[in-house]
């Protein structure tokens, strides 16, 4: 069971394939957005509300996503989070009511932005949540990166009760409703948090991204499993189209530039900024139009034809290895496929975990210093992308990289902890 963008969707069809591999079933509960995606996986799927993703084009959600430093930002994330309240309790609504529709599972594997583990204590199976970024299972050794801002290391614990809490806020008082009125469950219980099962005991958690992409060794609970990133297998159906072939035999490689499902609300003025960047920096560049609206004008797209190649969208695990360098927004599953295409990176983040992947690649020397989408100009991102291009240094350490993260199945991992769950269930 989860929600969200196309990142928050993609990994759970990545891991039905592998569980199913291992010989199990599986059905998937995502948004209706994505129904299209998960038929041309194969992958059994229960459409629910788009919910919170009908407000991809509110001014208010776009402004909360560009910048949410300071106390205008503050504002800005309080009335986005009012916009998104009752578009949560429609989400949850419909979650149950297509759980009743579906036979047992043995255990429910979810986002734990979705309420799901009080589905799974009515059905009496495990819950186990999936987590594609840290932040999410405190630990002693790092303030939860997903709070914007920086913290004191003091703040660490409070950092982490204040994502729960957050999510507690977003789906009450429909939570304490429908587990009373749908469920027949104790309406106290809406308080049960993600990483507790109904007994008060540690849940199991996964956690799908590598851990030598943090900083040092985390101390995490025994029961918190960190599998490596969830990649996609090679596509065997899906062949490069032609023009894009020959544009990539054309010349230098090029860059990669996309931001994938994140919208801003600049986005006419941003499209200007990343060509004027491109010619500046003197590169080739293809790119990735899609949610992110980074676009063009036919006049301008006929002007920059022997520069720039514009796909509304491609499959990253084939795309990115024959790329230069890749720009994206940093989404945990973006900064895993560029991890795992072993090319230089430049991360411009909007907002949630991104800022945090971003300053991650620069720490390991992946990618020059963050460049924010509140400060992304042309001049700033030729900078950037002079240096991901020509600086020998940040090739050889994501060559390097790449192989370390291709290295490490972490769909199999995920597979194996899953089984001995329901083991032991």
């Amino acid at each position: 069971m989860t929600h969200g963008t196309r990142g928050d969707v993609q990994p759970y069809l990545t891991l039905a394939g592998g569980l199913t591999a291992a010989g199990h079933d599986v059905t998937l509960m995502g948004p209706y957005a994505f129904s299209e995606l998960a038929g041309s996986a194969g992958v059994p799927y229960v459409p629910i509300v788009d919910g919170p993703l009908a407000l991809r084009a509110d001014p208010v959600a776009l402004r909360a996503n560009e910048d949410s430093r300071g106390l205008r930002g503050v504002v800005r994330e309080a009335r986005w989070f009012g916009r998104m309240r009752p578009h949560c309790a429609k989400v949850l609504e419909d979650l149950i009511a297509k759980a009743k529709e579906q036979p047992r599972p043995d255990v429910v594997a979810f986002a734990p932005w979705m309420p799901a583990h009080h589905v799974a204590e009515w059905l009496g199976v495990p819950a186990v949540p999936v987590c594609f970024q840290p932040g999410w299972v405190p630990t002693p050794d790092m303030v939860n990166p997903l709070v914007s801002g920086r913290l004191p290391a003091s703040l660490s614990r409070a950092s982490y009760a204040f994502v729960e809490w957050t999510l507690r806020l977003a789906f009450a008082p429909a939570l304490a409703r429908l587990r009373r009125e749908s469920l027949g469950l104790s309406g106290r219980g809406s308080k049960l948090s993600f990483l507790s099962r109904p007994d008060g005991k540690p849940a199991t958690v996964l956690q799908a991204f590598d851990p030598c992409v943090l900083s040092g060794t985390p101390r995490y609970p025994p029961t918190t499993h960190t599998t490596g990133f969830w990649h996609l297998p090679t596509r065997d159906e899906w062949r490069m189209p032609a023009d894009l072939r020959a544009f990539l035999d054309a010349g230098d490689r090029p860059v990669y530039i996309g931001f994938g499902s994140m919208v801003g609300s600049r986005s006419a003025a941003k499209s200007r900024a990343v060509l004027a960047a491109v010619r500046q920096a003197g590169v080739r560049a293809v790119i990735a139009t899609g949610w992110g609206e980074v676009t063009a004008s036919e006049e301008e797209r006929d002007g920059a034809a022997d520069e720039v190649f514009f796909v509304d969208e491609a499959p990253h695990e084939r795309l990115f290895p024959h790329m230069a360098a890749i720009v994206h927004h940093g989404g945990a599953g973006t900064t895993a496929s560029a991890l795992r295409s072993g090319r230089p990176q430049v991360v411009c983040p909007f907002t949630f975990d991104q800022p945090f992947w971003a300053r991650r690649m620069h720490a390991l020397g992946l990618a020059p210093a963050p460049l924010p989408q509140y400060d992304l100009t042309a001049d700033r991102l030729a900078a950037a992308l002079d240096r991901a291009v020509n600086t020998r240094q940040l090739a050889e350490v994501a060559e390097q990289f790449g192989r370390r993260i291709a290295a490490r199945n972490g769909v199999e991992k995920a597979v194996e902890v899953l089984e001995t769950v329901v083991e032991s269930a």
